[in-house]
């Protein structure tokens, strides 16, 4: 059974910037679109960043464009969220997933993947 293993969550002040990590176990990288989503209270989950299976393309969010950058690294089989100029609309939640079969207009539906990691929290403080 795979495994997502997020870390790196943590508070922040507004302006600050944060790196989430991925581990991912019984899966590839190199196989499987891999992504980020992210739920706040009371919101619906939101997409905030993706690879294509192939990783030859990458997807963003609209609130996150220029701000957020999605990066993997297949020797350690592992995903980052890299995010800059947070604010406190950033609070949230952020979740790994994985995919084998997400196709491109699947890609920001978060029904289209196979395995969710447990989440990790992001906190910005004003």
């Amino acid at each position: 059974q795979a495994q997502l293993a997020e870390s790196g969550g943590g508070l922040v002040q507004a302006g600050g910037s944060l790196r989430l990590s991925c581990a991912a176990l019984g899966l590839s990288t190199r196989t499987y679109a891999m992504g980020w989503f992210r739920q706040a209270p009371g919101q619906e989950r939101e997409f905030v960043a993706a690879f294509s299976r192939t990783g030859g393309y990458t997807y963003y969010g609209d609130a996150m464009k220029g701000r957020f950058t999605i990066s993997r690294d297949h020797a350690k089989n592992t995903l980052y969220l890299q995010m800059n100029s947070l604010q406190p609309e950033d609070t949230a939640i952020y979740y790994c997933v994985a995919g084998r079969g997400v196709i491109t207009s699947s890609i920001r539906n978060g029904a289209a993947y196979d395995y969710w990691g447990q989440g990790t929290q992001v906190t910005v403080s004003s």
